[in-house]
């Protein structure tokens, strides 16, 4: 071409008689021919190298928003940490391959082969003998009423010659979603407190500290021990992780969020003016009468306890 260009005077026909020659088209050779000029930098524009990398990184980037969008809608049964059965992903290949193509399969590390032979594999025998007991177990739960739990189930089902263990009987009503009656009572730990006016959070979710005596964060909660349920109360010191009081308590009343807070001011000290005390929005019996900005016991007045008083809904002792 650079042959024919030096011979004629008309670039335009030098590019129709070669590529007469070559027998392509004319404009296919006259961009190739601008291509060369610009790679050997007699011509502004992009070189081929850039155009290259433009492409790769134009592909990366519809790749990654493709996986993107798979794991965004798959985040309903990823979120639990662990891998599902694959008889789950290949459900949801099967309901999104039309829209994204094999690639799913890369996204969810799951090989197009494993996928493919498993759409064509037959049922384990687990897998029947969980459809043909999972069928048992509706019946049974309905029939009684929606109050047989896992033992009296699989009493029924073994009166009725199914031979079944416990805890078979057990993973499929909590795949089911099916549980007994229970009489016993839900604990609590935290009572709103019914007033309009509560402390505001000053901290923001933000429990760190720069300094000990900054921020201490309170939290109630409660142990099965041997000889029945008691409460534990502790406050916690932001900036180091030190438990700076705790007591425990059969009961769950005011006293025991007070003590607590009576023990972290005997053991750090009153005199910490910048102090934050981070506690729920709950009160406890014979709380009512208290407030959080008034002095909670006589040997813990304003002046020697915490200068500021922070609530938010997160944490479990109420009312200090």
């Amino acid at each position: 071409m650079a042959e024919t260009a030096a011979e004629r005077s008309d670039r335009h026909g030098a590019v129709t008689h070669v590529a007469r020659q070559l027998g392509i088209g004319p404009e296919s050779l006259r961009l190739w021919v601008r291509q060369a000029e610009i790679d050997r930098g007699t011509r502004a524009g992009l070189t081929s190298e850039e155009r290259e990398r433009i492409k790769t990184l134009e592909r990366e980037n519809r790749e990654l928003r493709r996986a993107n969008e798979i794991l965004k809608s798959a985040a309903r049964f990823l979120r639990g940490g662990a891998r599902p059965p694959l008889a789950a992903m290949t459900r949801y290949i099967d309901e999104h391959l039309g829209s994204y193509g094999e690639p799913i399969c890369r996204t969810l590390q799951v090989a197009p082969s494993s996928y493919y032979a498993a759409k064509v594999r037959p049922p384990s025998a687990r897998t029947v003998r969980d459809a043909e007991l999972s069928t048992e177990n509706i019946r049974i739960h309905a029939e009684h009423f929606s109050v047989y739990g896992v033992r009296k189930a699989w009493h029924v089902l073994r009166r009725e010659g199914v031979d079944v263990g416990r805890d078979h009987v057990g993973r499929l009503m909590r795949v089911l979603g099916l549980a007994g009656a229970t009489r016993t009572k839900r604990i609590r730990t935290t009572i709103v407190a019914p007033v309009s006016q509560r402390p505001a959070d000053l901290v923001e979710r933000v429990f760190s500290a720069a300094a000990p005596n900054r921020l201490w964060v309170a939290d109630l909660t409660y142990v099965w021990t041997r000889t029945g349920l008691v409460y534990a109360a502790f406050v916690v010191d932001a900036f180091s992780r030190a438990i700076v009081g705790w007591r425990v308590s059969v009961s769950l009343h005011a006293e025991l969020a007070l003590d607590v807070l009576e023990m972290a001011l005997w053991a750090r000290g009153a005199d910490h003016p910048d102090l934050v005390h981070h506690s729920d929005r709950g009160v406890q019996t014979r709380f009512k009468g208290l407030s959080q900005h008034c002095p909670v016991r006589p040997s813990v007045v304003l002046r020697r306890g915490p200068r500021r008083v922070s609530s938010s809904r997160g944490s479990c002792v109420a009312g200090c």
